[in-house]
């Protein structure tokens, strides 16, 4: 287990960096950082390989960490963003059938 401490930057919604709460920013290059923005804080949760994130997996940040001292986790590509919200339109819109489906006659 790691306590790992994930910053948000002010240039790009939805980019994260999780470090070493420990090590903190140190190990992070400093071009890296200036395209990054302000790091704002927003989390500190301790990580296993089986810890579920996501959009990533546990290990991918923890091998990250551990071998460069960081892990940047991206923006999703407009397409996969796409996907996502159409994926939850169509099963809200399922869900809400099956329960139209499931009132007595008497109630529609």
């Amino acid at each position: 287990m790691r306590m790992v401490e994930i910053f948000k930057g002010n240039k790009r919604e939805e980019m994260y960096l999780f470090v070493d709460q420990k090590e903190g920013l140190k190990s992070v290059p400093e071009d890296l950082l200036a395209a990054f923005g302000q790091p704002e804080s927003v989390m500190i949760l301790p990580l296993t390989d089986s810890r579920k994130l996501a959009r990533v997996t546990a290990s991918e940040v923890l091998e990250s960490i551990e071998k460069q001292g960081y892990f940047l986790q991206m923006p999703p590509k407009p397409e996969a963003l796409a996907e996502t919200q159409i994926s939850a339109m169509v099963k809200a819109e399922e869900e809400l059938a099956n329960a139209q489906n499931e009132q007595p006659d008497h109630q529609r």
